[in-house]
């Protein structure tokens, strides 16, 4: 299937794959969706994980979790797409603000899903913590580990989508996204960051299983916002615009976003290596 739509001139790829797995009418199901969801499932179950190897009861905790992810991720990605890079649009007419609710017509922001995801959580240790035993921090630890690999799954439905990709380049590895009538190779920024967000959720998820009794609370969160967001900062330097206002700023809004988080990473890593806690709590078992 694939082998008909990407040709290979050198290591050059000349990307023209459909975003649609299928269509019926005028319905289509994307690559980008299935990705997006299979992100929250894996998430899913690296905290069946978390939870059973530190003594939690998953069966009453993982369903609200999980919804409240879905409701957080989603809600706050489009009002951060909204917001952060259309408001004159989205909040010019009435037309635009109709429009922020509807998210299958295109537009999610990282920063702002991860915003909301970090208010969900505030909210959803206050709810449950003190019930079981844990606190903002400890679930963020763990939390990050897994949006590693969700952010990895959905920069690769960018892909599919043809979007958010780099400028010219002369680098063999190239794309020529197809779809979009380009011709020239450009970056194919997706997979760098895609590869990046392996690595560090692949070295966060060992810290956890190796390391876990000499962690403090806050560590690996810390280390995600100075890193993930570092990556992406840097990365930044070599995508297109993705919009027009964009084109005359010497740091684009996905840079500005990253640069308060990256400072809160410094600050949570520094906090935790000076006064945070134990990382792992007591299980319910040794507490009883």
């Amino acid at each position: 299937m694939f082998r008909s739509m990407i040709m290979f001139t050198s290591l050059i790829v000349h990307w023209n794959v459909s975003p649609f797995i299928f269509t019926i009418g005028s319905f289509g199901f994307r690559w980008y969706s299935i990705l997006f969801v299979a992100g929250f499932f894996l998430g899913y179950y690296m905290f069946v994980h978390f939870f059973k190897r530190e003594g939690l009861p998953g069966d009453k905790l993982l369903d609200p979790l999980l919804y409240t992810l879905a409701i957080g991720t989603i809600v706050g990605a489009r009002l951060g797409h909204c917001l952060f890079y259309d408001p004159s649009y989205y909040l010019g007419s009435w037309d635009g603000f109709l429009e922020i609710f509807m998210p299958w017509k295109g537009g999610l922001a990282s920063h702002g899903g991860t915003i909301a995801l970090l208010l969900a959580m505030i909210w959803f240790s206050r709810k449950y913590g003190p019930k079981y035993g844990f606190d903002f921090f400890w679930l963020v630890d763990r939390l990050v580990i897994a949006v590693c690999f969700a952010a990895a799954f959905i920069r690769l439905g960018n892909l599919f989508n043809s979007e958010i990709y780099g400028v010219e380049t002369t680098l063999p590895w190239g794309f020529v996204f197809e779809r979009n009538g380009e011709t020239m190779p450009k970056h194919p920024t997706q997979l760098y960051e895609a590869l990046s967000y392996l690595i560090l959720g692949l070295v966060l998820l060992w810290v956890y299983e190796k390391k876990l009794e000499k962690l403090h609370s806050g560590t690996i969160f810390g280390v995600f916002f100075i890193v993930l967001f570092g990556m992406r900062f840097i990365i930044e330097f070599i995508k297109e615009p993705q919009e027009a206002f964009e084109e005359q700023m010497v740091l684009n809004m996905g840079q500005l976003l990253s640069i308060p988080f990256i400072l809160i990473g410094v600050a949570v890593l520094v906090w935790s290596l000076l006064k945070g806690k134990p990382a792992m709590i007591q299980t319910l078992k040794s507490r009883r």
